[in-house]
């Protein structure tokens, strides 16, 4: 466990996504007929249930980071993240030219957020594996 303060861009571009997520999701639950090729077994309700879950990881993963297990936390950031790529999905069920200005923009905000945050966490992973390689020598 190392015990260096949590770092606040990554706290920061958590909670941009957070947002840039939540916005995506309602977007998509309210919106779920009109998205193209959405599952029929998806629901409002199953959207942001998913929500919950895909947020769940991130907190988790900011907790651990915060309570100085930096490794550990921001592997369950990547992992958060990682997900909030998985948006780019909805260009495997239809074309960008298929979906609104609004389905379009929600997505590719949350997409970029989700990016923003992976690069950080992985930056960070990357000093922290270094630092602890430096003490081992």
């Amino acid at each position: 466990m190392m015990s260096s303060p949590a770092p606040r861009t990554l706290l920061v571009l958590l909670l941009i996504y957070g947002v840039a997520s939540l916005v995506h999701f309602i977007h998509n639950a309210e919106f779920i007929a009109d998205y193209p090729n959405m599952p029929a077994s998806w629901s409002r309700a199953k959207v942001y249930a998913a929500w919950l879950g895909l947020t769940a990881v991130g907190v988790f993963g900011w907790l651990l980071v915060s309570r100085g297990y930096q490794l550990a936390g921001l592997l369950f950031v990547v992992v958060y993240a990682a997900l909030g790529l998985d948006s780019l999905g909805h260009y495997v069920l239809a074309p960008m030219s298929a979906h609104t200005v609004g389905m379009n923009s929600t997505i590719l905000l949350e997409v970029t957020a989700a990016a923003l945050v992976l690069i950080e966490a992985v930056r960070l992973m990357a000093g922290r594996v270094s630092a602890i390689r430096s003490t081992r020598r």
